[in-house]
């Protein structure tokens, strides 16, 4: 029951991710894409354009990496590239937000999905 509880206590943490705005907008330039709407799309290119890899792709990995890429922007806020000052310490809002949120996971859990996500940074 503790192991639902924490699946479930981070499932409700990243739907804070809803209302994390970027600063690009939809292609329909009707409003800026939330967070879940830019990892979603993104999730949705990875895997329909996995054809034009120019190596062989674990697509399935590469999917969980892009749709949780941005979860540590519900504590570190999504960063601007043109905003110098917020970039300064950018990768330690990162870094703690990583050790808080994927931290709410059973430890089995928080360890591959901290690992997909500090991969995907390093790439």
């Amino acid at each position: 029951m503790k192991r639902l509880q924490e699946q479930m206590d981070f499932i409700i943490e990243v739907d804070k991710l809803k209302n994390i705005m970027r600063q690009n907008y939809l292609a329909d330039g009707s409003r800026k894409e939330s967070d879940t709407d830019h990892s979603w799309h993104l999730a949705i290119m990875c895997f329909l354009l996995e054809e034009y890899a120019n190596e062989e792709v674990d697509i399935l990995k590469v999917m969980k990496m892009v749709l949780i890429h941005d979860i540590v922007e519900i504590d570190a806020g999504d960063t601007y590239a043109y905003d110098r000052e917020a970039n300064k310490d950018k990768r330690k809002r990162e870094l703690e937000a990583a050790d808080r949120i994927f931290n709410l996971l059973p430890q089995d859990q928080a360890v591959k999905m901290r690992s997909l996500w500090d991969e995907f940074e390093e790439s």
